[in-house]
């Protein structure tokens, strides 16, 4: 049932790659902690042989670890059995192979007691089909394999762990060997939690980058599983590997090649002074260049508009949306139809969806403006509105000669001063256009329709205005070009005076982000005024008092309330996320809002003061000051702040009816989803949002199948595992689309974080308090004065801003709404701080200027 490796001379079939890769080692006389394997026979005995994949995983349910299994384990590890703990390991039948690691794809449990083994044995099972696995088998054209086997390790106490490579994975050289260990467990470093130092040992000698380490991961003191504990400060700044450890390690590389016949990644642990080899595996496809295009995926500005989970049809349709707008947009700029078609792949993937989570892919982006004459002034101002530092290398079709840019850029040119002149024009026949084409949308009766009546109308929704985007998209090119363009002119007369741009466009009156903080407030101090009103928003709860206004109760209070959302009732948290419950949808999450305010006394700003006012006032007082004497200059320079200035606000209240029209969308595909749980399709009505956007525009001719209803069956769970990892990083690079566990959680392109932090003071004030990290807006209902740290928001976090006695943002920029909130709530603001979750937990005590943007760690 079991496979002894000290005791049995030839191992079964069906032990597994890394399990194989143990033998050997075993073999050529390597220290390796004692270990036995069970084969997969023992798996595959339990199962039918279906090949539907809901079948197979609801069979791998119901596995069980026979009691032989476990008997034979217990004779092996001796009569101390119990006292010992154990490394439980995958050993998949084509894992640790020369191309394909499958590293980070199954399930690895440390530090295991001898009474959990079955629990965890059926873990590494059930990993085999977990979602991840099966997309690695896909993106990588693998067949499915279903057999695996499970190693069980005795685990010693490592005072210092990490991996070795026998060559240097990145740059291919097979002269240098990498060593990277860290104290405690290797866990911690490889799973990137711990910070490790690295060694690269060549002929020229051993290159040592120490790593500050403040923790590692040791054996529980119950003794199962393992912990994160601090490090002795002692240690922090000590080397974990000496001279002589290093050479040790480095022989047993050259020893592993020579066997195994190529260089190894290997993880080992010193205890006791004895160097163990714990695992060992081909370097994957060593020395050869990845396949596919280096793509940076980057997600600090699009967070903002989709945060967290994103449904596969919010996906589908924005993705849509974007090739559609931007097709448009370089058409616009002068690029022929010819030139678009040639390049349809790029408008086509502008987007990508990283396990549920939405990423610009910046190549894409890249190329859509290498199509344009100027490329390096556009994508320069485009680096900065993003925050991105890397330029790539387009082939040669992105690139013009001399003289077709030459000739590109006159005729973009004449076009720009057109479009320029004629903007305000457009931008009023957009909005008269949308508010006719809205209006009539608004009276269509979706709930009394059949689905191919609904899905007509959106498809005649999208060709009639999403199809004459054209107005926000040049609006929101000349406002990059513009206060890029400003922001050069600030920097060159006021040099010490870094953010000075961003104070020059504050005190907009026409944003109109702003508008539903002063209602909002509003409607509080109404309800504040009258007693009886007071008491029924402070003791009942949303959805009762939605109930009792609806039955007549304070009839003021609930025209106010019907206003606001007739107004603004699509402007919530994830408004541009299909599947965001709407205040348009359900009145009383707003009512939410409403009893948040008056619960905590909010009936007012918390400063009068016209601090969006002062701090343009006095920019301009530095700025014009400085270009005193200079008429030609100082005319010029007033003549780009004025067109920033428009652009920007323009901007913003563009953005406003893009959120109109995301939520017409939105009714339309929701009663969709209850017209197909009515006639018996989708198990809930908002199964709908787990369907594409080509799916459901092909239920306008075709029935609806058998196959719909496993892929959203399949999605459902995909996306609800998505919920339980880590998030990918904020930004990494991919060769093509190849998303596994390697790329996505590299740190390799996060900027690293200061000791203390710095980010964009966006309201001025001091403040000296604890800080709450906050990931979604509904999970508390006050801040308590705390400092409000999260990594991004949007207009649905207005509840939780009056309880805060400041913000830190981690994303973000002066015309984020987090920023444009709190100078007119006078709540002290500071956003695009790199490194904010990475440093700061709740419970941490800082000290904030929001003027400067610095923030120093008290304790």
């Amino acid at each position: 049932m079991i496979f002894i490796p000290s005791i049995e001379k030839t191992a079964p079939e069906g032990i597994g790659g890394k399990a194989s890769n143990l033998l050997r080692l075993v073999k050529m006389g390597a220290q390796v902690p004692a270990w036995a394997v069970v084969p997969q026979v023992v798996l595959l005995d339990q199962l039918s042989g279906q090949t539907d994949k809901t079948s197979i995983k609801a069979e791998f349910e119901q596995l069980k670890v026979p009691q032989e299994v476990l008997t034979a384990l217990q004779t092996y590890f001796g009569d101390n059995y119990n006292s010992k703990t154990y490394a439980v390991r995958s050993s998949a039948m084509d894992e640790d192979g020369s191309q394909f690691s499958f590293a980070g794809q199954f399930e690895t449990f440390l530090h295991v007691s001898f009474d959990q083994l079955a629990e965890k044995i059926k873990a590494i099972w059930q990993s085999v089909v977990s979602d991840r696995v099966m997309t690695y088998r896909e993106e990588n054209n693998l067949p499915l394999q279903l057999g695996i086997g499970a190693i069980v390790q005795e685990m010693v106490a490592a005072e210092v762990a990490g991996v070795a490579f026998g060559m240097n994975p990145v740059s291919g050289d097979k002269e240098s060997k990498v060593i990277s260990a860290v104290y405690g467990l290797g866990e911690g470093l490889v799973s990137g939690e711990l910070d490790a130092d690295t060694f690269t040992l060549s002929p020229k000698g051993t290159d040592t980058q120490l790593a500050h380490k403040t923790h590692a991961l040791l054996r529980k003191p119950a003794g199962n599983g393992i912990e994160k504990v601090p490090l002795d400060a002692t240690k922090s700044d000590v080397a974990t590997l000496q001279d002589t450890e290093l050479k040790e390690i480095a022989a047993l590389l050259d020893r592993l090649d020579e066997h195994l016949g190529t260089p190894q990644d290997i993880e080992f642990a010193y205890a006791n002074n004895q160097l163990y080899l714990l695992q060992t595996r081909p370097i994957t496809a060593a020395g050869s260049k990845p396949e596919g295009e280096y793509i940076l995926w980057d997600n600090s500005n699009i967070i903002e508009s989709y945060p967290g989970i994103t449904t596969p049809l919010t996906f589908s349709f924005i993705i849509k949306m974007y090739e559609m707008v931007y097709r448009q947009f370089v058409g616009i700029m002068g690029v022929t139809d010819k030139e678009i078609n040639r390049h349809s792949e790029v408008f086509a993937n502008t987007l990508g969806l990283v396990r549920g989570r939405v990423y610009y892919n910046l190549l894409n982006w890249y190329k859509m403006l290498a199509m344009l004459p100027g490329y390096s002034i556009n994508a320069e101002n485009m680096e900065r509105m993003m925050g991105v530092k890397e330029r790539f290398e387009l082939e040669d079709d992105f690139g013009m000669s001399k003289g077709r840019a030459r000739w590109r850029m006159l005729t973009m040119g004449i076009k720009m001063i057109q479009k320029q002149f004629g903007l305000p024009r457009e931008r009023r026949k957009f909005l008269s256009q949308l508010k006719s084409i809205m209006a009539s949308y608004d009276a269509i009766d979706f709930d009394a329709l059949t689905p191919a009546q609904i899905i007509a109308h959106y498809n005649k929704f999208e060709s009639s205005l999403l199809m004459r985007w054209k107005a926000p998209l040049v609006n929101d090119f000349f406002a990059m070009i513009w206060f890029g363009m400003l922001e050069k002119q600030a920097i060159k007369y006021c040099p010490d005076q870094p953010n000075i741009h961003n104070d020059l466009l504050c005190g907009s009156q026409d944003i109109i982000s702003v508008e539903p903080i002063h209602r909002s407030i509003a409607i509080a101090a109404l309800v504040s005024q009258n007693k009886e009103a007071k008491a029924l928003f402070i003791d009942k709860t949303p959805d009762e008092i939605w109930a009792e206004l609806c039955n007549g109760a304070f009839p003021e209070v609930k025209q106010k309330l019907e206003e606001y959302i007739q107004l603004f009732g699509n402007r919530c948290v994830g408004e541009l996320k299909l599947e965001t419950i709407s205040y348009a949808q359900k009145p009383a999450l707003f009512v939410k809002v409403i009893k948040s305010y008056v619960t905590q006394g909010i009936t007012q700003k918390r400063s009068e003061s016209n601090i969006e006012e002062e701090l343009r006032e006095t920019a301009e007082k530095k700025i014009f000051g400085a270009l005193k004497g200079k008429g030609v200059k100082r005319w010029w320079f007033k003549y780009v702040l004025n067109k920033a200035r428009d652009l920007v606000s323009n901007r913003e209240n563009l953005r406003y009816e893009r959120t109109k029209g995301f939520g017409m969308v939105r009714r339309m595909f929701s009663a969709l989803g209850k017209k197909l749980h009515d006639a018996g399709h989708l198990q809930d009505p908002r199964d709908v949002f787990y369907l594409e956007l080509a799916e459901i525009k092909s239920l306008e001719k075709n029935p609806f199948s058998e196959n719909l209803k496993e892929h959203i069956v399949a999605r459902k769970k995909e996306f609800a595992a998505y919920k339980n990892q880590k998030p990918p990083q904020e930004r990494f690079f991919t060769y093509g689309h190849n998303f596994t566990d390697e790329y996505i959680y590299s740190l390799e392109k996060i900027e690293d974080a200061e000791q203390d932090l710095n980010g964009i003071g966006c309201c001025p004030g001091i403040v000296q308090a604890k800080v709450r990290v906050v990931m979604d807006p509904n999970e508390t209902d006050s801040l308590n004065g705390d400092i409000l740290v999260t990594s991004s928001t949007d207009p649905g976090w207005v509840t939780l801003f009056p309880t805060a006695s400041a913000i830190i943002v981690e994303r973000g920029s002066l015309l984020s709404h987090s920023a444009i909130v709190s100078r007119e709530m006078g709540i002290p603001c500071i956003v695009s701080v790199t490194g904010l979750l990475r440093t700061l937990k709740s419970g941490d005590e800082v000290l904030m200027d929001g003027s400067t943007g610095k923030i120093k760690i008290i304790e």
